[in-house]
């Protein structure tokens, strides 16, 4: 079996060939980090980082690279703002940003570089450019002439001659063009700046990520990826001061996640409905964040709301509690099944872990993937319907859920420390309650525990609890 990748270059399904056998390097567009992060944010995060995971699964040695965008107008605006400098307001949103991720399962990147670290290779790239003719100094700005690059467009699939006469460009008369897009910018009273060939000024946006991506992973990657709204013009502008730099294909894949709405409107300020991250993760958790995320396509936009929500969480609690009654049975299961039984539950397992390469395989098809933990959800519970069960498949149906969980960055473990003294002594106490026949207090416990969080569930093997 071999991945295929939607390359939005193509737009086709191709077979998924790294550059180097066994390797893949992948470089993913970050935030910039003027404010806390809104949920839109969140996507790519767990999209790309279930991609990273899942190709490592595979076998890959996988180097993943995400920039951290610490320079551009709203950085500054929102500093002049805070009263604060530019740095310090980076420094700010950039440690919420991981936090936030952290709380997603996001895997920190393997590289994070900041822009304010980049600047020599910056200065570097923007001079190669105007030696080669493709950029041009104008007032103390740095422009790449887009007319140079006779492929421009090829990723957001729009000729050059369509983009220049639909181009809804203010009017600039430094420029040569009104495509011609701006890699270094002449210093402004009270903005953050840097000494340059140009005089002082400062980075581009669209300038740093191919500076990030020759630095820290070469010429040539294997896969970029960010947002749809990033496809044009920030992707279409890297790829051609890029490749006019090297002469070398910038990325061979390009993968870019759909949109995110709120009620079926698109977020935005003006409508009401901004949702931060943050926000949404104290009120439902990570995990459920997460595990909506990945419910659907990543190449097929998602509504967020109150309802799909819940419906997720039900779905989520479902594969939490197949696997815990799992892990709860081992405690009593047989040494051994009967003959036939084994092989049976064996090739089961089997059956599922290929059908859920098989979804991952297909383009990262995450939707079909949790499908599958629902197959193996359903399974499970079948066969803990037998009277005895053999330890050996328990293990194995609990492994497997660890496995495929993992690879989608879901965590199906209870967090056993929360369990503290007090609790355990008040089911001890319950149980000894039920034992005496004091239904009254065992009931009045079980309320008390409800309103700790803690869900007990009453089981022939005994008492075992949960998170509500």
């Amino acid at each position: 079996m071999s991945i295929h990748l939607y390359n939005t270059m193509s737009r086709k399904n191709e077979e998924f060939i790294p550059l180097e056998p066994g390797k893949v390097k992948i470089y993913v567009c970050g935030p910039t980090v003027y404010n806390y992060i809104h949920i839109g944010n969140s996507r790519p995060a767990i999209v790309f980082d279930t991609l990273r995971r899942y190709l490592s699964y595979r076998g890959y040695q996988v180097t993943f690279v995400q920039n951290i965008t610490d320079v551009e107008d709203k950085l500054i605006r929102a500093a002049n703002e805070e009263n604060t400098t530019v740095k310090e307001l980076a420094d700010k949103y950039m440690k919420a940003y991981n936090e936030d991720l952290a709380t997603l399962n996001v895997l920190p990147p393997d590289i994070q570089p900041r822009v304010m670290e980049t600047i020599p290779e910056i200065i570097s790239f923007v001079e190669a450019l105007v030696e080669k003719g493709f950029a041009y100094e104008s007032e103390g700005d740095v422009y790449f002439r887009t007319g140079r690059f006779k492929e421009y467009g090829k990723l957001s699939h729009q000729p050059i001659d369509d983009l220049q006469a639909g181009a809804r460009i203010e009017v600039n008369e430094k420029k040569e063009s009104p495509l011609d897009f701006v890699l270094w910018k002449a210093a402004k009273p009270g903005e953050i700046t840097w000494e340059s060939p140009w005089g002082l000024g400062r980075p581009g946006w669209h300038i740093e990520c191919s500076a990030m991506v020759l630095k820290f992973l070469g010429e040539s990657i294997d896969i970029h990826a960010g947002g749809s709204d990033l496809t044009f013009p920030h992707h279409e502008n890297e790829i051609a001061q890029s490749e006019c730099m090297t002469g070398q294909v910038f990325a061979r894949y390009w993968l870019h996640n759909a949109m995110l709405n709120i009620d079926n409107e698109k977020m935005s300020k003006s409508l009401g409905n901004f949702k931060l991250a943050r926000d949404l993760i104290k009120e439902y958790g990570g995990q459920l964040i997460r595990f909506f995320m990945l419910s659907g396509h990543y190449r097929s936009p998602i509504n967020f709301s109150g309802e799909m929500l819940e419906q997720a969480g039900n779905g989520l609690e479902r594969i939490q509690t197949a696997y815990a009654n799992a892990k709860h049975r081992l405690t009593t299961a047989r040494p051994e099944e009967p003959n036939g039984v084994a092989e049976e539950q064996a090739a089961i397992i089997d059956q599922l872990r290929q059908k859920f390469i098989r979804e991952m395989d297909d383009d990262l098809n995450t939707a079909n993937a949790i499908t599958v933990l629902f197959d193996l959800t359903k399974e499970v519970n079948l066969y803990l319907r037998h009277e005895n069960v053999g330890k050996a498949q328990l293990e194995a149906y609990r492994d497997l859920f660890l496995e495929l969980a993992a690879v989608l960055g879901l965590e199906l473990e209870e967090d056993s420390a929360l369990l503290d003294e007090e609790i355990e002594a008040l089911i001890v106490e319950r149980t000894e309650s039920r034992k005496s026949r004091n239904f009254a207090r065992a009931d009045e416990i079980r309320d008390l525990l409800t309103d700790k969080g803690i869900l007990l569930e009453d089981t022939p093997q005994g008492v075992r609890w949960r998170r509500k």
